[in-house]
């Protein structure tokens, strides 16, 4: 099964896993360091238990400064979590379109961004990919099991350091599937012109709190799940500046 059919598959079933949690199923690039310093990651949630699915690209600058891009509100897409290190949470048209079994383009034209994408398996996401698919249910939620596969899947993938489960910037506790993945293969992007130049990895590894930002290029397919929001207890921050309550 190719990444472009486990898309069209997942956009028709718009399936959300079963749990108590703030739940979401679909795919994403974890995260995309280059040369440049500049980081994209990419987010295409087709079923929340939050509200709409979305899809979301997350842009971190050579200043370290994060602006969230999504075609929902910030209180309904990424910032809802990660909304106390975003310097920018900005609601706009976000277009993905496959362009052959394993490339697929990204544009924001608001923020004219535009971003390409070629994946491509290996021995290290196939032998991932094995793993994953031999675990039950029930291991996928065991922080244990998540904890032994990060450092698996750091090595093997060379990415360094894989957080599966932790605390988000907002407080709440998170637990990420990532139950089949491909390597970035090739990857171009542009902001206003700019030129990201090649994929790289950062000389200091990008986090928010406890996720860790890949430094090599992941594509996944899965679900990720979210502590119950409480406001005595998580920020509703969408941004740094937003401290008050929930956009």
């Amino acid at each position: 099964m190719s990444p472009r059919y486990l898309s069209d598959k997942i956009e028709l079933e718009h399936a959300l896993p079963p749990g108590d949690e703030e739940r979401f199923n679909g795919f994403g690039i974890m995260g995309l360091p280059f040369s440049s310093g500049h980081i994209l990651a990419l987010r295409r949630f087709v079923a929340s238990s939050v509200g709409s699915g979305y899809t979301s690209v997350w842009h971190r600058n050579p200043d370290s400064e994060w602006a969230f891009y999504a075609n929902e509100a910030p209180w309904h897409s990424c910032t809802r979590y990660f909304g106390k290190q975003a310097a920018q949470a900005i609601v706009t048209p976000i277009a993905i379109k496959w362009l052959d079994d394993l490339s697929f383009g990204v544009s924001i034209e608001g923020a004219d961004l535009y971003w390409s994408v070629t994946v491509e398996a290996t021995p290290a996401t196939r032998v991932m990919n094995m793993i994953g698919n031999m675990l039950p249910d029930s291991a996928w939620k065991n922080e244990t099991i998540l904890n032994m596969m990060s450092k698996v899947a750091g090595v093997a993938l060379g990415v360094q350091k894989v957080g599966l489960s932790g605390f988000v910037p907002n407080g709440q506790h998170f637990i990420a599937n990532l139950k089949t993945i491909w390597a970035v293969k090739e990857s171009r992007a542009s902001i206003a012109g700019v030129d990201f130049g090649e994929p790289a990895p950062l000389k200091e590894q990008a986090n928010l709190a406890d996720f860790w930002i890949s430094q090599k290029g992941i594509l996944a397919f899965g679900q990720a799940y979210f502590e119950l929001f409480n406001p005595g207890k998580h920020p509703a921050a969408t941004t740094r500046a937003a401290q008050g309550s929930a956009a």
